[in-house]
């Protein structure tokens, strides 16, 4: 049976959007176990009394069922390269724990991380979404490998926008963030530069 996990961000003992966690969840549960029963995340998550302050990680490994919750001290990774990776066919449509071909296609030497394309169209870095400005607008790929809960979040408030952005598309913009559950829209600002 696949193993798959949600990464929920804890603010100050508050978990936050949940309830697109929950979306997500139930609908990789039906699609891959057959499970139309919803569970509710909120039943599972309680924020231990030393983790109630600042921004904590909470990770839920599921199947059928809830397996494990386990909560971290959030600490952002510090990545400021991104190499342009031709992944060919990889799929990563449900949020699987094994995540063993995304980290393979990543060469530390050479990049902090990487940016996937397939097809010719830009889609996610190995662990985010991405989202790019021109200066005035903020854009994000029709074509993620993963549709992020804070991706999802950002689209219905109209934060931002989604279209098809192709390889020869980057061009167009000035600046790129990566946006997850963590990392929320509070991301540093980047210059778009990728490594070939």
């Amino acid at each position: 049976m696949y193993r798959l996990f949600e990464t929920i961000r804890i603010n100050n003992g508050v978990p936050e959007n949940i309830y697109l966690h929950n979306e997500r969840m139930n609908r990789s549960r039906k699609a891959i176990c057959n499970k139309k029963d919803l569970l509710n995340l909120e039943d599972y998550v309680t924020v231990p009394v030393d983790m109630k302050e600042g921004i904590v990680k909470c990770r839920i490994i599921y199947s059928e069922s809830v397996i494990s919750v386990e909560f971290t001290k959030y600490v952002p990774a510090n990545v400021k390269t991104l190499k342009k990776v031709d992944a060919g066919t990889i799929k990563y449509d449900h949020k699987y724990l094994d995540r063993s071909r995304l980290i393979s296609l990543i060469d530390k030497g050479v990049a902090d991380d990487i940016i996937i394309i397939r097809n010719n169209c830009v889609t996610d870095t190995s662990y985010s979404n991405i989202v790019f400005t021109d200066g005035k607008n903020w854009i994000t790929p029709d074509t993620p490998l993963l549709p992020g809960t804070m991706r999802e979040y950002l689209l219905r408030k109209g934060v931002i926008s989604q279209e098809r952005i192709t390889v020869n598309d980057i061009s167009r913009f000035t600046h790129f963030r990566l946006i997850n559950a963590m990392l929320m829209f509070e991301a540093p600002l980047n210059h778009v530069n990728f490594i070939h």
